[in-house]
């Protein structure tokens, strides 16, 4: 299960961030500032609601959510972490953040919370699309999510 959050969440990533399910919490992480919690939703202040296709639940303040099942994992370089290929098989989106009359997410509606460099951050302003783009900016209805 995979869920986009939204800028306006960031503050419930961050609840989250130093959190681990892993019994016991491994020595490494303890003396990083990490800690044991069975329940993430809770101290998130996150909704948890069932998903369709895999047992993971969705996150129901995130208004994109993927549903995707592990194809392969694979150790990384050092063995530090591990690389996992998914492939999504249901796609959740609120409506209100879809294209009216198509299943396309208008790029005007939803902004990505970004993680860069260990700071959260949003999308900043459109600069164009893509001449592929099935959402081209500019048609009637497109504008920001009320």
């Amino acid at each position: 299960m995979s869920v986009l959050s939204s800028p306006g969440l960031w503050r419930a990533v961050e609840r989250l961030a130093p959190l681990t399910g892993a019994v016991p919490v491994p020595a490494a992480m303890r003396a990083r500032g990490y800690r044991h919690e069975p329940d993430k939703f809770a101290a998130a202040g996150l909704t948890a609601v069932p998903s369709e296709t895999v047992r993971a639940p969705r996150v129901a303040e995130c208004p994109l959510q993927l549903e995707a099942g592990v194809r392969r994992g694979s150790p990384d370089a050092e063995g530090h972490f591990l690389i996992v290929e998914c492939a999504v098989v249901r796609v959740h989106a609120d409506r209100r953040i879809v294209v009216p009359g198509t299943q396309h997410v208008a790029p005007t509606r939803w902004s990505p919370l970004i993680f860069n460099f260990r700071h959260y951050q949003g999308l900043a302003p459109e600069l164009g699309h893509c001449f592929t783009s099935e959402t081209p900016t500019g048609r009637a209805g497109l504008g920001p999510a009320d």
